[in-house]
């Protein structure tokens, strides 16, 4: 039998809804790519949501959540290192398929990496203090989507 799920606690509920909004990056690029739209719609939209949501979301975890456990912990060094990596993926400019199929991937097993394994693990680390701060530095902002271009209907 498998242990049952940690439920969430409402400090990080924000975050993993965030998580959400990245899957669905995955999947609208994954929409587009079967629907051959062209790498440089795909990528105007995926250059958006890095910089409005992404971008924000790494820092905020980088500077707050990720500290809660040892700055050498196996976990955080992974979850870093994918940042860095999805980071450079955003950027890369000469092979928009590929990259967009890295970013679709990498993103999606990122945030499932997140969800799954490194979150259960700051629950549990996290001081009653500690989520109380986080939970005042990072209210739930609602999320606006960039409509201008809807590639993946």
């Amino acid at each position: 039998m498998e242990p049952k799920p940690l439920k969430r606690h409402k400090a990080l509920q924000p975050l993993s809804r965030e998580h959400h909004h990245g899957l669905l990056l995955s999947w609208k690029i994954r929409a587009g790519f079967n629907k051959q739209v062209s790498a440089e719609r795909m990528k105007t939209y995926a250059d958006w949501f890095f910089e409005n949501h992404l971008i924000p979301h790494f820092e905020l975890e980088e500077a707050e959540i990720f500290s809660i456990l040892e700055p050498d912990n196996e976990l955080v060094k992974k979850a870093l290192a994918d940042h860095r990596r999805l980071k450079r993926l955003f950027t890369e400019e000469t092979d928009l398929e590929k990259s967009l199929s890295k970013i679709e991937e990498e993103l999606d097993q990122h945030i499932r990496f997140e969800e799954r394994v490194l979150f259960p693990e700051i629950q549990k680390a996290a001081t009653e203090e500690q989520l109380q701060y986080i939970e005042k530095i990072h209210q739930p902002e609602s999320f606006e989507d960039n409509l201008t271009d809807e590639f993946w209907k």
